[in-house]
C-alpha cells in the first residue's frame, strides 16, 4: 500500500479534529446554526496552523446533505467528494499561480452561473496576498456583493499585504499558533493510532521545533520515524533535526562565564565537526540565554520557557549568572545575529561573538575591584595606582585649561575689537531661543574655511559611517548635523533640529562620538554642538560688522540722554531681554 505522508493523512476533516483554534471553530459553527454565514471570510495566521483545512471544512459543512450543519458528517456523497477535490462548485485556486487579472475576471464571469452539484458554490483562494492590485480591483466588487450562492474564503500567511478594501468587505478570524501542551497530545494520538513509540523528550522536541505548526510536527515526526524503524528518541530526533542537546548549551555556558577562551574554541569547532550550522546555533543560544533569563526574573516561568526540558538545570545554570550580565549576552548575540544574514563567513562571526562574551565576566569582575576600591579608600594605596591616578588628573587640567582658552579666547577678541565696532545695535548677532552658543564663536567663524576644518570634512563620512558601526541608534540622530568649523581640538556641529542635538550632547553618546573622531581623525576631538540657525546668524552678523567697520570717534553728548559703551555692549552680548539699565 503506498503510504501516504503524515500531515496528509491526518489532515482534519471536521471542526473537532482541529487543534489549538477553538475560537475560531466556536464562531463557525455557531453562524451555521443561527445561519449568520457571511458571503466572504479571511483567515489570516502562520503555516501550519489549518487555514485552509478549515476553509474545506466550512465548505463541507454547508453543503453537507444532512446540513447545513455544525459538523460535516463525512459520510455523505457530497462530504466525501469534496474532501477528494471533485465537487466543480467547490474550487480551491492557488494564488500564486493564477495572480493575474485575467484569471480573476475568468472567476468573475464564472460566479454568476448557479452551482450544479451541491448547495452552494465555494471559493477558497489560497495565498491570497500573491495578487496583484490589478487582480485585487477586479476582485473588489464581486466580493462585496456576489450571488446569495456563493461564498469565498481567502486564505493568506501574509495579511498586511492584503488591500485595505479587501479586508473591509471580509469578516477576518486569525489562526494562532497551537501551543506546545496541544502539539504534544496531537502528536501522541497519531503515534499512538501509527504504532510509532516515542520518547516524551523527542516529542517534546519535535513540537519546541514546529514553532506552533501543526503541519510542520508531523512533518518532522514522520521524517524521524523513518529513519528509526518506528521508535523515536531523544537522540535520534537531534541527530535528525541537526538540533543541539540542552547540555551543549550549558557546556557552552560554563565556559563563557569561566572566561575559557580557549575552551570556547573547542566547543564551537567541536559543533562545526558534527555538521551544526553557525546561524543555527546563534539562534539556539539565543533562546537558551532569553529561557535562562525568563527563569531568573519570573516565578514560575515555566510555561514562558517551552524550551526549557529540566526546570533544576536551567534554575542552577540561571543563579551563576547576574541580571546585567544575561542583558549583556542577549544583546551581543542578537547584534551578531542580526550581522550573520549579510555575513560570507557566519562561524567567524559566531566564534568572535562568543569570545566577545567571555570578556564579560572579566569585565564584571573588574567593576567589583574597583567598587570595593572605593570603599576601602582609607587602606594603603599602590605606587602604581597613585601615579595613574596623577596622570588622569594632569589630562583632567590639560582639556580644561584648553577649554579655557576657547572661551576666553573669544571674549578677549570681541574686547579687542571693541573699539572698531559700531555701538549700533542692529548688527548683533541674535540669542540662540533653545540651543547655547559656544563660547568663541567668533573665532569659530574665521576658522570655517581653514585647512584644518577641510580635512576633517573630507573625513567626516567615515565619521558617521563608524558612529553607525557602533551604535545605530545614535548614529540616526547623529546624522542631522553637519561639521562647519574646527577650532585648536573641537569640531564644532551645527544642527537643524534641536532634539537631535540635545540627544547628542548626552555624555554616554557624546563620550561615543568623541572615540570615533579621535579614531578616525587620528588625534583626540571634542565635540562642539549648537543650531545650525544660530550658526548662520553669526556667520551674517560677522559680514555686516566686516562691511561696516569705521574709526572709532568719541563724540561728547549734547543732551543726558545718551548710553555709555559698556551698556551697548552688554545689550549686544545678552539682548534686550536678558539687560535692564538703571540710573
Amino acid at each position: 500500500m503506498e503510504h501516504i505522508a503524515l500531515y496528509r493523512a491526518w489532515r482534519p476533516q471536521s471542526f473537532q479534529d482541529m487543534v489549538g483554534q477553538q475560537h475560531i471553530i466556536r464562531t463557525l459553527q455557531n453562524a451555521i446554526r443561527e445561519q449568520r454565514l457571511s458571503h466572504a471570510y479571511l483567515f489570516s495566521g502562520p503555516r501550519g496552523t489549518g487555514k485552509t483545512s478549515a476553509a474545506k471544512i466550512l465548505a463541507k459543512a454547508v453543503n453537507c446533505e444532512k446540513g447545513p450543519a455544525s459538523e460535516p458528517c463525512n459520510e455523505c456523497d457530497a462530504c466525501r467528494r469534496i474532501t477528494a477535490g471533485a465537487v466543480m462548485d467547490v474550487l480551491e485556486i492557488d494564488a500564486a499561480s493564477n495572480r493575474g487579472v485575467e484569471e480573476i475576471r475568468d472567476l468573475r464571469e464564472k460566479v454568476k452561473y448557479a452551482p450544479t452539484e451541491v448547495r452552494q458554490k465555494v471559493y477558497i483562494i489560497d495565498e491570497v496576498h500573491m495578487l496583484t492590485t490589478e487582480a485585487f480591483n477586479a476582485l473588489l466588487k464581486t466580493l462585496e456583493e456576489p450571488p446569495p450562492h456563493v461564498m469565498f474564503i481567502l486564505a493568506t500567511t501574509e495579511p498586511h499585504r492584503l488591500p485595505a478594501t479587501v479586508i473591509s468587505r471580509c469578516q477576518r478570524f486569525d489562526f494562532r499558533r497551537v501551543s506546545l501542551e496541544e502539539q504534544c497530545e496531537r502528536l501522541k494520538l497519531i503515534c499512538e493510532q501509527e504504532g510509532i513509540t516515542a520518547e516524551n523528550e523527542a516529542i517534546q522536541y519535535i513540537a519546541r521545533l514546529s514553532d506552533g505548526g501543526m503541519r510542520d510536527a508531523l512533518s518532522i515526526l514522520d521524517q524521524i520515524a523513518s529513519f528509526s524503524d518506528g521508535h523515536v528518541s531523544y537522540k535520534q530526533a537531534l541527530d535528525m533535526t541537526g538540533g543541539i542537546p540542552s547540555r551543549q548549551f550549558a557546556e557552552i555556558a560554563k565556559t563563557l562565564i569561566e572566561g575559557d577562551v580557549g575552551g570556547m574554541l573547542q566547543l564551537i569547532e567541536g559543533l562545526m565537526q558534527e555538521g551544526k550550522s553557525a546561524d543555527k546555533c546563534m539562534e539556539n543560544l539565543l533562546y537558551y540565554f532569553r529561557d535562562l533569563l525568563m527563569i531568573k526574573m519570573v516565578p514560575n516561568a515555566e510555561k514562558m520557557t517551552e524550551r526549557a526540558l529540566d526546570l533544576q538545570e536551567f534554575r542552577e545554570m540561571a543563579e551563576v549568572f547576574t541580571r546585567p550580565q544575561l542583558f549583556r549576552i542577549i544583546d551581543t548575540l542578537n547584534h551578531y545575529q542580526t550581522e550573520m544574514k549579510y555575513a560570507l563567513q557566519p562561524q567567524t562571526l559566531f566564534e568572535v561573538a562568543l569570545l566577545k562574551l567571555c570578556s564579560i565576566p572579566q569585565s564584571e569582575e573588574a567593576v567589583n575591584v574597583q567598587a570595593a576600591s572605593a570603599v576601602t579608600a582609607s587602606s594603603p594605596a599602590d605606587p602604581s595606582e597613585i601615579q595613574q591616578l596623577r596622570r588622569q588628573v594632569a589630562e583632567l587640567e590639560k582639556k580644561l585649561e584648553r577649554a579655557m582658552q576657547g572661551g576666553l579666547g573669544g571674549g578677549s577678541q570681541d574686547g579687542d575689537n571693541r573699539g572698531n565696532r559700531p555701538a549700533s545695535r542692529t548688527t548683533a548677532p541674535r540669542v540662540a531661543s533653545k540651543a547655547k552658543i559656544p563660547a568663541g564663536i567668533d573665532r569659530y567663524v574665521a576658522q570655517r574655511s581653514s585647512p584644518e576644518f577641510m580635512e576633517v570634512q573630507g573625513k567626516w563620512n567615515q565619521v558617521l559611517q563608524g558612529v553607525k558601526d557602533e551604535k545605530i541608534t545614535i548614529h540616526a540622530w547623529f546624522v542631522n548635523g553637519e561639521p562647519v568649523s574646527v577650532l585648536d581640538d573641537a569640531i564644532l556641529v551645527a544642527f537643524k533640529n534641536d532634539i537631535h542635538r540635545e540627544t547628542t550632547e548626552k555624555p554616554a553618546n557624546k563620550q561615543l562620538i568623541e572615540m570615533v573622531m579621535e579614531r578616525v581623525m587620528g588625534s583626540p576631538y571634542r565635540l562642539v554642538t549648537m543650531m545650525l540657525k544660530d550658526w548662520n546668524d553669526s556667520i551674517e552678523g560677522a559680514g555686516s560688522e566686516t562691511s561696516k567697520e569705521e574709526p572709532f570717534q568719541l563724540e561728547p553728548s549734547d543732551d543726558g540722554g545718551g548710553k555709555e559703551p559698556w551698556v551697548d555692549e552688554a545689550l549686544n552680548m545678552f539682548g534686550d531681554d536678558l539687560v535692564v539699565v538703571k540710573e
